[in-house]
Parts: structure tokens; C-alpha cells; sequence
């Protein structure tokens, strides 16, 4: 039985999620696409003594977290003929003669320009396209889910702190006990429903900090559907860049 979740961010790693458990015999480090890292903590053994055992850790988490970025970059390999967009954005990539790859952000267009000697799919070419393109989201998510977590927040009568954009490997949004809301960048490529229902999600945790059954009748308040969008939600991964 989960009992306990706690975030903590580990310099070269990132985002690790510590969850305590009542079955757990040993700290354990679980590492899967779409999920992110999550240390598994005996009931026995604090959170500060597995954080230690975690960050002992890193080298093999950070190659373990390779392995699994190289296999979410299978689902889509961009070059030239990759028409992609996000809500404001295009994707434009062209093969220069410039010495260096570049990405420049311009008039609604995401360039991504790259050396002619260098193959578009290649993971430098590749690495430069997805930055490219959070990038894009990082500017369109701060003209939008400010506003609109401002906005749902007064309709409903919730208060929160502040709001922060973030890009996360595996969570969509959280909400820390001083009720500052964490909106993921990547939320910008969902339907607006999905991004109202993530919202709606961190601003009930604003009153009810866990997922109990108040937190749910809460939320269904809120979104009629909110099991439905909970479960369309799944089909997303932040992670996974697609066409």
C-alpha cells in the first residue's frame, strides 16, 4: 500500500519520485518509459537515506535513462519531409552549409538547421529538433496556462500560489503543499479538454493534497468526465514526440 510520495530533483538526473510502501522489503529503483524514475522506499528506511542510496546510484540510472529516451525516439525520426506543428509553430528543418547545427525560432517557424556532412538522423540532429520544439512549447505554454489556470481558479473558487512551467519527463502537473501548481510544457500538445482536466486535477489538490475518495468527488464536480480524461490522459506520453 502506497503511503508516501515525494519528489526530489538529483543534479545530471532530474525529477526522481521516492513512494513509500508497505510491501517493500529493500529500496528499489524502477526506471520505465513514460513513468520516469521511482525509488520504491521500505516503511523501515527514510526517505533522506534512500535518496543517498539513489544518488550512489546515478551513473546506472543516467544509462538506464538513455536506453529509454533512445527507445522513445524510435516512434519518430524528423527530417525534411516531417510535417509537424505544434498550436503556433512549424517545424521546418534544412541542410545548410553552416558548420554547426542551429535552431532559430522566427516568424511562427521552428528552423533547425544542420551541416550537410551530418546525417538528419543522427541523435545531434535529433536532439536539436526536440529542443527546437520545446522550446516552441515553452513560449506558447507561458502565453496560455498561466491565464488559464488564473482563469478556471476565480470561475471555480479555487486559490493557489503560483504557477510554474516546467519540462517533465513523466508527469503532466503537481501541486506542492504551499499550493504552487507545476504545469508541464508539454501539456501545449494535448486537446484543450485534456489540459482544462489537468488543471482541474492540480487545482482540486489545492484542497484535497491525495488522491482520496474527496479528491475525486471533488474533481467529478468539476469534470463530469473526469475518469473518462483520466484515462484518455494515459494515452499521452510527455516523453514521446510524434507525428
Amino acid at each position: 500500500m502506497m503511503k508516501k510520495i515525494k519528489t526530489i530533483n538529483i543534479d545530471s538526473v532530474g525529477e526522481v519520485f521516492f513512494r513509500k510502501s508497505e510491501r517493500a522489503k529493500y529500496v528499489s529503483i524502477t526506471i520505465k518509459p513514460g513513468a520516469g524514475v521511482i525509488v520504491s522506499v521500505p516503511r523501515f528506511v527514510s526517505i533522506k537515506s534512500a535518496e543517498k542510496i539513489a544518488k550512489s546510484k546515478v551513473e546506472w540510472i543516467k544509462k538506464k535513462l538513455i536506453k529509454i529516451e533512445e527507445f522513445e525516439s524510435r516512434y519518430t525520426i524528423f527530417d525534411e519531409t516531417t510535417l509537424f506543428s505544434t498550436r503556433k509553430h512549424k517545424l521546418k528543418i534544412q541542410k545548410t552549409d553552416l558548420e554547426k547545427i542551429s535552431i532559430v525560432l522566427k516568424e511562427s517557424l521552428i528552423y533547425v538547421n544542420y551541416p550537410a556532412q551530418t546525417d538528419v538522423s543522427s541523435t545531434e540532429v535529433q536532439q536539436a529538433v526536440k529542443n527546437g520544439i520545446e522550446k516552441a512549447l515553452r513560449i506558447e505554454a507561458k502565453e496560455y496556462l498561466p491565464g488559464r489556470v488564473q482563469e478556471l481558479a476565480e470561475k471555480f473558487c479555487f486559490e493557489y500560489n503560483k504557477v510554474f512551467l516546467k519540462n517533465l519527463r513523466s508527469r503532466w502537473g503537481s501541486c506542492s503543499h504551499k499550493n504552487n501548481i507545476n504545469l508541464n510544457i508539454h501539456l501545449m500538445r494535448l486537446p484543450d479538454k485534456l489540459i482544462d482536466y489537468v488543471i482541474f486535477h492540480e487545482l482540486t489538490h489545492t484542497v484535497e493534497k491525495n488522491h482520496s475518495k474527496k479528491f475525486w468527488a471533488l474533481l467529478k464536480t468539476l469534470n463530469t468526465d473526469s475518469k473518462k480524461l483520466d484515462k484518455e490522459l494515459k494515452k499521452y506520453s510527455p516523453l514521446k514526440l510524434s507525428v
